[in-house]
């Protein structure tokens, strides 16, 4: 798909080519009609003045009472030439025809006035002019005079050398000008789309920068649903918290309420109101979850440094597992950026570090190096527990699902980080790790940092 920018060049430069190509015909049409046109007034020159220095003496040919002014007609084969005829035959003629003479087209007119037309001549095809004027023994006498094609051809032949070069010159120096023009026109483009990209990247929540007329509108359509996107989505996550603390009343009154039932002497009903308690509580947190991701993934700006994330998550749980002996190590790199929103990217490695701490002999460990090929970033959290038999690998993202129900938990912490990672476009997978224990590898997409300079 090409850019605006490479249309229109490509277009400007179509458009110039055609124009000068245009141009090259026309005025190489034009010249070589004015060195025609030149030639034939310098024919109907020397026709005048052969016909005025002719002389006509009775029982002699005609002759010349000088030579004519042009010296080309005395040089053999130079393409100038002149003949009186009278009733097809050559009276006299042109030193520079030699032992050859003119052929005039069968067609040609006779009688009175002057007539041009072309001929074959003993050099080429020769443009001539013809008249008719007085007689001999009665017979008209009819003078010729010449030039040879070929010098209209040699004159419009260097013509066209030095005006393809000189269209050629201008071309390339219109297209250079039609570049410039509109690389200075998408200027503004440029500008706009580095401004998104700092958007996008976190850099900056509106667009800065100056703009002409006809763009700014555009630009300032898009803060103003920047803005509105913003409040929007605050909104939202203001009200999945309401909602939280609404239900959280209510579903603690029937928790307090089936202990009550189970006190009276009801332990089936009252286990029951309990099991259905923990299960809306698992859908509403679930739910709370879900919507606040999809919520952050529609900002701009969304970015996240692994590393740091990292070693959040592994302070927090060094400090809540110190005393069981488990170490968690972070081997991330450097300025590793992520297209995700940082709390939900230290919910997600919270959540697999937790239960990699809950099940490792000693160490747990947190990696990443760098993108795939296909533009991701995978996370790696090992341990060197017992791990999980390959059936379980999909049964623990189930919502509420544990594989061992006398572990401690909701069973929801696998099954958010799942969600997440694919509501980002990223996923989560479970392999044996080289440890001992279970390898979880977390997919996310990397972010997109580059600056464009071009549209």
């Amino acid at each position: 798909m090409t850019s605006l920018k490479q249309r229109l060049i490509l277009a400007a430069t179509l458009w110039i080519t055609i124009g000068m190509i245009s141009a090259g015909f026309v005025l190489s049409g034009v010249f070589k009609r004015h060195v025609s046109d030149q030639i034939y007034i310098e024919i109907y020159e020397h026709l005048d003045e052969l016909v005025h220095l002719a002389e006509f003496k009775p029982g002699a040919p005609p002759r010349l009472s000088r030579q004519l002014s042009d010296p080309r007609y005395d040089i053999p084969m130079s393409g100038y030439y002149w003949e009186i005829q009278a009733a097809g035959k050559v009276l006299a003629k042109s030193a520079s025809l030699e032992n050859s003479w003119l052929s005039m087209p069968p067609d040609f007119p006779a009688g009175t006035g002057t007539h041009a037309g072309k001929s074959a001549g003993p050099t080429g095809t020769v443009l001539f002019a013809a008249r008719t004027d007085g007689t001999i023994d009665g017979t008209p006498v009819q003078f010729v005079v010449g030039t040879d094609q070929r010098h209209v051809d040699v004159a419009v032949s260097r013509f066209r050398s030095i005006l393809s070069w000189a269209l050629i010159g201008f071309g390339l120096s219109m297209i250079a000008g039609a570049v410039l023009l509109i690389l200075y026109a998408l200027k503004p483009l440029n500008t706009l789309r580095s401004s998104l990209a700092d958007v996008r990247t976190g850099a900056s929540r509106k667009l800065d920068g100056a703009y002409p007329l006809e763009v700014l509108p555009l630009v300032n359509d898009l803060n103003a649903l920047l803005v509105s996107t913003s409040e929007l989505i605050q909104r939202a996550r203001t009200q999945a918290g309401n909602l939280a603390h609404g239900l959280k009343t209510p579903l603690a009154v029937l928790t307090d309420e089936a202990y009550r039932i189970e006190e009276n002497g009801l332990p089936q009903s009252s286990a029951t109101i309990l099991t259905q308690c923990r299960k809306m509580q698992t859908q509403i947190d679930y739910q709370i979850s879900r919507a606040r991701a999809v919520a952050l993934r529609s900002i701009p700006g969304t970015v996240a440094e692994v590393r740091k994330g990292a070693e959040e998550v592994a302070s927090a749980l060094r400090r809540l597992y110190g005393e069981t002996g488990v170490a968690i190590t972070v081997d991330v790199s450097d300025g590793l950026l992520v297209a995700c929103d940082p709390q939900d990217l230290n919910e997600m490695l919270a959540n697999i570090v937790d239960n990699a701490c809950k099940h490792a002999k000693s160490r747990v460990r947190i990696s990443c190096h760098g993108p795939t090929s296909d533009k991701t970033f995978d996370l790696y959290v090992e341990d060197d527990g017992k791990g999980l038999p390959p059936e379980a690998f999909e049964v623990v993202f189930d919502i509420g699902e544990r594989w061992d129900s006398r572990e401690a938990g909701s069973g929801l912490g696998l099954a958010i980080v799942q969600d997440l990672a694919q509501l980002y476009g990223g996923d989560i997978k479970l392999q044996k790790s080289s440890m001992g224990g279970l390898w979880v590898v977390l997919k996310l997409p990397a972010a997109d940092t580059s600056d464009v300079a071009g549209v």
